[in-house]
């Protein structure tokens, strides 16, 4: 059985990597899939390329936003267009390995898990290796509130069985998505080998420390509900786990 994977990437401004990317989801070893690019009305080459791919392969569309709406609209735009027994991520600047959707698919199947996910290495501008972000090979809602553990460039879940799950337009909304999952399901399970590459930007080296936590906070006590002591104490261990993640 080869069902279909719906691969989600919006892209803005990412004419230096979006070959890489492309490239990457035609190099995997699994080959029932369709891959659905979002042009956020990106002002650079993005769309000559995305244009150039999906001319070559009929399995992969594009889709231009009239005005820049944003990570998490394009993301849902492309869902609502998506057709795949299974939703994967990946971003424009990022990578995947050649097994990675194979070794997940066969994981998720073999073990009727709707929600998986792999390790990952970061890579800096240039493609060079930083570090590598582990993961434990299985995790439930209360792990996930303690850190995110769950690269969204990794992620995979069943449609079959959890619909199409949107994103909601706020910061770390792909953290509230996988929250939200792992509510509804007693457990996801990973693949503690590097499955992909995650490329570190200037920008998220210098991020907003105080905005980020902010956002914590908020996830915990607006979108959760959780009471004030809980929300202390999950916020006490992601800062921790934060800090430690990448080795």
């Amino acid at each position: 059985m080869h069902p279909l994977v719906s691969i989600i990437m919006p892209c803005y401004n990412a004419e230096k990597f979006i070959v890489e990317a492309i490239e990457s989801v035609i190099a995997q070893s699994y080959t029932n899939w369709e891959l659905i690019v979002v042009n956020d009305a990106s002002t650079d080459e993005s769309q000559t390329y995305i244009d150039a791919y999906s001319k070559k392969d009929d399995r992969i569309s594009s889709i231009q936003n009239p005005t820049n709406l944003g990570v998490a609209h394009s993301r849902n735009i492309a869902l609502h267009k998506a057709k795949g027994d299974y939703i994967a991520f990946l971003d424009s600047d990022d990578v995947w390995l050649p097994q990675k959707l194979e070794l997940q698919l066969s994981l998720m199947q073999e073990e009727d898990i709707s929600l998986c996910y792999s390790a990952y290495h970061t890579i800096d501008t240039n493609g060079e290796k930083r570090s590598t972000f582990h993961v434990p090979t299985q995790l439930n809602y209360a792990d996930m509130l303690k850190t995110s553990h769950i690269g969204t460039l990794t992620t995979i879940y069943n449609t079959k069985v959890l619909g199409k799950v949107y994103l909601s337009d706020m910061g770390h909304e792909d953290y509230v998505m996988k929250l939200a999952i792992l509510k509804r399901i007693p457990y996801a399970k990973g693949i503690n080998t590097p499955l992909a590459k995650y490329r570190l930007h200037d920008s998220s080296l210098s991020v907003n420390k105080f905005k980020t936590a902010q956002w914590q906070w908020g996830i915990y006590r607006n979108v959760e509900k959780l009471s004030w002591w809980k929300s202390c104490y999950y916020f006490v261990q992601y800062a921790y786990n934060g800090a430690r993640k990448y080795r």
